[in-house]
């Protein structure tokens, strides 16, 4: 099977399918925190969380939520002239807060010239009835898609990132966001200490397996300013060589079902900050390498689903 010219469904191509044309993300700070670093759960959050909470690529939270749209479309313009945006809610935890809070942001962003819809990324143990509410109200209103951080479906793995939920939780969020038909992405992280090819594969049948919109693969790397950093330098463990991730994102590719959005293929770390693994500085040629390797197998996604 063939999506536009590649053997999976990437978001772009839902993008034009949707909306006839090029749209773009917008990543925006809200100025939230996380559960996992103001106390309620923990102070030091997760271990591979970076000091701006996952979001290198955002606008600044000192800028207003409209100034930041601003700032993030003459950024963009070098590449797109023109297009219709999705206000991306990145840093942190993006429902953490109270719901008076939040739909002040979430509707200046709305309010803004070509912004179609929202991206809101945050924790499943954030979202409590009247977040769920709001968020039910905004996804009649707009585009709306919701991302949840599962990383992996492995207890074990869970308390060494310091995840701070279980699968349960996880479970939860999903079932009352489909309950109000909006829209979830799941993240899950390639490379993590101790997890073969095969429990990465596990977690990403489960992820097959939720019937939700869309999914997101991450690459681990080793950033400077994280704890996951310490625990690599203290003790080395094995970092994924290129061609290991991208037989592993294939793999991954085919246990898909066909309707499935995939959203991301691969990590983006901050190039000055980034240890390891260098090799994913260079995304376009691990996007290539995946296709080629589809290309070489004569394979799509969907077909091991």
């Amino acid at each position: 099977m063939i999506w536009g010219d590649k053997r999976y469904r990437s978001l772009s191509y839902e993008f034009k399918k949707i909306f006839g044309q090029k749209v773009m993300k917008l990543s925006l700070d809200g100025g939230f925190t996380c559960p996992n670093r103001d106390g309620t759960i923990g102070r030091e959050g997760c271990i591979f969380c970076s000091e701006v909470g996952s979001g290198e690529f955002a606008s600044s939270r000192y800028l207003s939520i409209p100034e930041q749209i601003q700032r993030q479309k003459k950024l963009l313009s070098n590449k797109w002239a023109s297009g219709k945006y999705i206000a991306y809610f990145q840093n942190f935890t993006n429902t953490y807060s109270s719901c008076k809070d939040l739909e002040r942001k979430y509707r200046e962003a709305l309010s803004c010239q070509d912004i179609i819809g929202l991206a809101i990324a945050t924790r499943p143990d954030c979202l409590p009835q009247d977040v769920l509410n709001l968020l039910e109200e905004l996804n009649r209103e707009t585009f709306l898609w919701i991302e949840l951080g599962l990383q992996t479906i492995h207890q074990g793995t869970a308390q060494l990132i310091r995840r701070g939920y279980d699968l349960a939780c996880y479970e939860m969020a999903i079932a009352e966001l489909k309950k109000r038909s909006i829209k979830v992405v799941t993240h899950l992280i390639f490379g993590l200490p101790g997890e073969s090819h095969e429990d990465i594969l596990d977690s990403v049948r489960f992820a097959a397996n939720t019937d939700t919109w869309g999914v997101k693969f991450h690459l681990l790397y080793i950033q400077q300013d994280t704890d996951i950093y310490r625990l690599y330098t203290e003790s080395p463990f094995h970092i994924l060589t290129r061609d290991e991730y991208i037989s592993l994102v294939t793999d991954s590719i085919e246990l898909l079902p066909p309707d499935m959005v995939i959203h991301r293929l691969t990590g983006d770390g901050k190039r000055e900050l980034l240890v390891a693994p260098r090799w994913s500085l260079d995304k376009l040629r691990v996007l290539s390498g995946i296709d080629m390797e589809l290309k070489r197998r004569d394979s799509y996604q969907g077909i091991m689903f």
